[in-house]
């Protein structure tokens, strides 16, 4: 049984194939910067394997009026009826979970490698730390295929510019794909990109999260530059 009844407020593309969507916060709902929610579908017009029932991490920011998550529109029964979904639609939410938080201490900088949808919870952390005003030294290095993939750009570029401490890195691997011009970082998040932009890799905290192919990519990459398991926090995203 759900904890929390939302509403749907609105939905919005916010890359190709990605859709946000927006909707009512309890009174007094609390969350931390990274953490999920299980969402339920009511009484679904259809269902499949996959239940009616998903797990997704808050992209929204603690100090933001409504919550907000964003997903790739798959087709499957939870997604096609997600989408369909009129304004002011009830689901359900279970009480916030989840680890992967902005740690409290600002004595490490923060670097985050995030893959595609694995956005989501590093949206919400960058928001938080510039509207709280906090010390953490953030660098984002934030990998998609094409300009078109990557959900959440030109607002991260935009917090880039208002707030001193965090650095965005984004990176394109098939920019021949797009039909954006892109003169940024190109290829895959790779060793020599973190040595380029990470003068002392083995003094940072290392956040990040996508599919499971990416995170175990990642934890191999971290351990050749000798980052102890301890400076990791990661979390993997399944079939979003």
């Amino acid at each position: 049984m759900a904890i929390h009844e939302v509403r749907l407020v609105r939905r919005d593309v916010v890359a190709e194939g990605t859709m946000a969507f927006y909707l009512s916060r309890p009174a007094g709902f609390e969350f931390r910067a990274g953490q999920s929610l299980l969402f339920r579908l009511i009484a679904p017009p259809e269902t499949d394997g996959e239940g009616d029932s998903q797990t997704f991490t808050i992209a929204s920011a603690p100090h933001e009026p409504e919550l907000m998550i964003a997903t790739r529109v798959r087709d499957t029964a939870f997604k096609r009826v997600l989408k369909s979904l009129p304004p002011g639609a009830a689901l359900g939410i279970d009480s916030p979970n989840g680890d992967m938080v902005l740690e409290e201490s600002v004595s490490r900088p923060l670097v985050v490698l995030a893959g595609g949808i694995g956005i989501t919870p590093f949206r919400s952390m960058a928001l938080h730390a510039a509207h709280a005003r906090l010390a953490h030294r953030m660098l984002l290095l934030y990998g998609n295929r094409r300009r078109e993939d990557a959900a959440f750009l030109d607002e991260l570029q935009e917090l880039e510019r208002r707030n001193p401490n965090f650095r965005l890195v984004a990176v394109i691997s098939e920019p021949q794909k797009s039909a954006r011009p892109w003169s940024g970082e190109t290829g895959l998040i790779r060793r020599e990109l973190i040595e380029q932009y990470v003068p002392e890799p083995k003094a940072a905290l290392f956040y990040f999260a996508g599919p499971p192919a990416m995170i175990a990519a990642m934890h191999v990459l971290l351990e050749e530059l000798g980052i102890a398991e301890e400076a990791m926090r990661y979390e993997e995203f399944y079939g979003y």
